[in-house]
Formats: C-alpha cells, sequence, structure tokens
C-alpha cells in the first residue's frame, strides 16, 4: 500500500470535551499507528484530528507517536493546516500528522498555501442563482466571508444543522439563516436577503466542504444523514475530502 489515511475521533482531544487524550476510550491514534506500523506498512501514512490535539498539553503524546514510528522506520512531522489556504472556504483548522519511511520521506514537503480564501459567496453564486433568483449578487457580496466550521446534523437539535450559536452569529453575518437546511435554492420570487436570508442546501453545503460537482457523489438518506456525512468529511488540501463517512457514486 502506498497510503494509508483517515481520521480517527477527535472527542479525545476537542475543546468542546474533557481532552482526556490517551485517557479517553475513544482515543484511537495508537490503534492506528501501530495498525500502520505492524500491519499495513504503507509507504506513507497521513491521520488528521482537530486543533486541540496541537495544543502543548499533548505535546508529549504527539512525541511518543513520532516516536513509536520512528522505531518502525518512519519519518513523522505535525502541522496545522487551514482549509482556506487551499481553496475551500470554510474556518476548518486541522492538525495532521504525516509519516513516510526513511526512503520516502527526503521526497516530501508541505503543501504551501496554494490560493486565496474563497468566500462563501464566491464559492455559492451559481447554485444561489440556479432558480433564477434576482438578488444572488447581492448576497454574494454579503457573504464576503469563508464560512464557519461545518459540522454534522444533529437529531437532538432537530435535525440538520450548522452549528453552536456562535457558528449561527457567524452564518447570519454571511446572509444564512441558520434554522435548517433548505431543499432548493431561492426562486425568481424570493425576497431580497436584507428582507429573509436564504438556508443553504445539501449540494451547498457539500461544495463548502470540498466536494467538487465533478465527482458524481450521491449523497444517501434524508438530510440530517446527508449533513451527517458531509460534516465529518476534512477537505484535503488538492480540494478532495476525506475522512470516516463515505458518499456513494451514482
Amino acid at each position: 500500500m502506498s497510503l494509508l489515511a483517515g481520521g480517527v475521533p477527535c472527542p479525545p482531544f476537542s475543546i468542546a470535551g474533557k481532552q482526556l487524550g490517551a485517557g479517553d476510550e475513544r482515543d484511537l491514534f495508537a490503534w492506528a499507528v501501530e495498525l500502520c506500523v505492524e500491519e499495513v506498512r504503507p509507504r506513507a501514512l497521513m491521520l488528521e484530528n482537530v486543533r486541540g490535539l496541537s495544543m502543548p498539553r499533548f505535546a508529549a503524546y504527539r512525541q511518543h507517536v513520532l516516536d513509536r514510528l520512528a522505531s518502525a522506520g518512519y519519518v513523522g512531522d505535525w502541522r496545522l493546516l487551514h482549509a482556506s489556504d487551499f481553496g475551500v472556504p470554510q474556518l476548518r483548522p486541522r492538525l495532521v500528522l504525516v509519516a513516510l519511511q526513511e526512503q520516502d520521506a527526503p521526497f516530501f514537503n508541505w503543501p504551501q498555501r496554494a490560493h486565496a480564501p474563497m468566500t462563501v459567496g464566491e464559492a455559492l453564486r451559481d447554485l444561489m442563482g440556479a432558480n433564477g433568483w434576482p438578488h444572488v449578487e447581492d448576497w454574494v457580496r454579503l457573504a464576503n466571508d469563508i464560512a464557519p466550521t461545518l459540522v454534522r446534523g444533529s437529531k437532538k437539535h432537530g435535525g440538520p444543522d450548522l452549528g453552536p450559536s456562535r457558528a449561527k452569529q457567524a452564518w447570519r453575518a454571511l446572509g444564512v439563516d441558520t434554522l435548517g437546511i433548505a431543499d432548493e435554492a431561492p426562486g425568481f420570487d424570493s425576497p431580497h436577503p436584507i428582507e429573509k436570508l436564504p438556508r443553504l442546501t445539501v449540494p451547498m453545503v457539500a461544495r463548502l466542504q470540498g466536494f467538487d460537482d465533478a465527482w458524481g457523489w450521491r449523497l444517501a438518506g434524508r438530510k440530517t444523514a446527508k449533513i451527517s456525512t458531509v460534516g465529518t468529511c476534512i477537505p484535503a488540501a488538492n480540494g478532495s475530502s476525506v475522512g470516516g463517512s463515505h458518499p456513494r457514486r451514482n
């Protein structure tokens, strides 16, 4: 295998949780590393997790991972990457671990910032105006920043949503109604965004997560399931999305 890539559960390191790290039963980093070095032996390993893992309190944890990889002949490094630096219009910092076998390590370089940040309005102009909404350009000017971090849908909070209160406030500043996910884009008779903010659709949320329309992915289930699939993916540096949930092709 050339590359073993994925993400492990984030609650052990999330600032929204207790940050128990290795003391959390959901911590699967050690399992993933052992799977890599003992079973799969890929030429390269890439794992991602939340920004909380980059905090000083987890310095020893990160070093332990590097030491274990080194003992198996891998050269590893951690880097905090921001999706918005690579063409994804979203605030989504992720700590990424990359490790390569010693003979391959000299040929790897971390990606450099490839794009000026794209705004939500620029990314969604065509989708928001697909039904002939006459005010789409006014909305694009209003949505002149990157999106907050996308989250998965929540049955606890009534279905697909756009995150906690702080995120919802940021969405409203971008001209987005946060009370749910729409079935379709605004129509020709829909009011101006100053009068009534439009809601995002599932395809719009997927676009903001880095999904490319050309891939032909078909998201399965109802809206909550679709948003959950999209929300648990992580945009990769080349614009693709990876994660624990996998959409289906047509």
